[in-house]
């Protein structure tokens, strides 16, 4: 029987999606003319790992991810925790390299999850579908026998109907759908959220491959895990999550416009990749104009000096400037 998704395209829904693509031209408009590209491509190769690990309970932190991407060695950290890292970052080099590809098959599902699940599996064998039955809290996904099967009708459904959709809508229906089959013993949420992105790719939605979403499902676990609890819930009508992930891909495309307002090459700035605090502190300066040193590490909730290392690259760049005396300066944007 054919993959169908049910879901309703609610006004909420529909104003979501129109104001994404609104959103996204305007992001892909400005990036295309600068030369941030690959400091954005790499700042969310390294958001995405980090969060898509971290939801999955990887203690790294995202700058020890960071560090790993750019080939440093990190101490007193499990090997198992780092190539828990590296496998996704292999995995998303796998779907950029396949950014086009026309038909998704079995095999290039299984090798992904063969290059996430390498080394790393606690039960099951990486880039083979599983052969005993699991439990994922209370509910029980479908047994082996069904798993090759389903997994070909939600191929066939994303090969032939999703085309019909915005991506902003099949890559979420993707990731619901892996979920609920779960077709491995483990690895199944990272596989699922690496194949969501395949479909912002492949559609050319993230043409520069510059969208961090799994960031916005990181940031409220309880929030994802309910969204994707309540299909089942409300028997099996995505409409709930399919706004929650429009949502997502909603904040994340505020965040890299904030980004690639910093990064462009017309302001002249060098080149910066921002760390969450110094995100936040430009956030801040933008909301309250100007900030005492006090209130940027109070806000922080760094040390003085901690603000200070926050504070001095985005001085250098020119993001941000000093004014008033050295008794009573305060910090505004540039």
């Amino acid at each position: 029987m054919a993959y169908q998704p049910s879901f309703a395209v609610t006004p909420r829904l529909l104003e979501r999606v129109e104001k994404i693509a609104a959103f996204r031209e305007k992001v892909l408009s400005a990036t295309v003319q600068v030369a941030w590209i690959p400091a954005l491509q790499k700042d969310a190769r390294v958001r995405n790992t980090y969060s898509s690990t971290a939801i999955e309970g990887n203690p790294l932190t995202l700058e020890q991810v960071r560090a790993l991407e750019e080939g440093r060695t990190l101490t007193a950290v499990t090997e198992r925790a780092q190539r828990e890292v590296l496998n996704y970052f292999a995995g998303l080099r796998f779907i950029e390299k396949r950014a086009h590809k026309k038909l998704i098959t079995h095999e290039d599902v299984l090798r992904l999850h063969a290059i996430i699940g390498e080394g790393v599996m606690e039960q099951g064998r990486a880039g083979r579908y599983r052969d005993m039955q699991v439990r994922v809290g209370r509910y029980v996904p479908p047994p082996p026998e069904q798993i090759s099967g389903l997994v070909a009708e939600l191929l066939d459904w994303w090969s032939r109907e999703a085309t019909k959709w915005s991506p902003v809508l099949t890559s979420a229906i993707i990731h619901y759908r892996f979920e609920e089959i779960h077709p491995f013993a483990d690895g199944n949420g990272r596989t699922g959220r690496t194949l969501a992105l395949w479909e912002l790719y492949r559609r050319g939605f993230d043409t520069h491959h510059i969208f961090s979403v799994d960031e916005f499902y990181w940031q409220d676990r309880p929030r994802y895990y309910h969204a994707l609890e309540a299909v089942r819930t409300q028997g099996g009508d995505l409409t709930g999550w399919l706004e929650y992930a429009a949502e997502g891909v909603q904040q994340t495309l505020e965040k890299v416009w904030t980004r690639v307002q910093r990064l462009m090459a017309e302001s002249g700035v060098r080149r910066i990749v921002l760390r969450p605090k110094q995100e936040k502190l430009l956030n801040l300066l933008r909301d309250h104009a100007s900030l005492t040193p006090r209130q940027i590490w109070e806000d922080l909730g760094v040390s003085r000096q901690g603000a200070m290392d926050l504070l001095k690259p985005l001085i250098e760049a020119g993001l941000i400037r000093r004014v008033g005396t050295k008794k009573s300066g305060r910090y505004i944007l540039a």
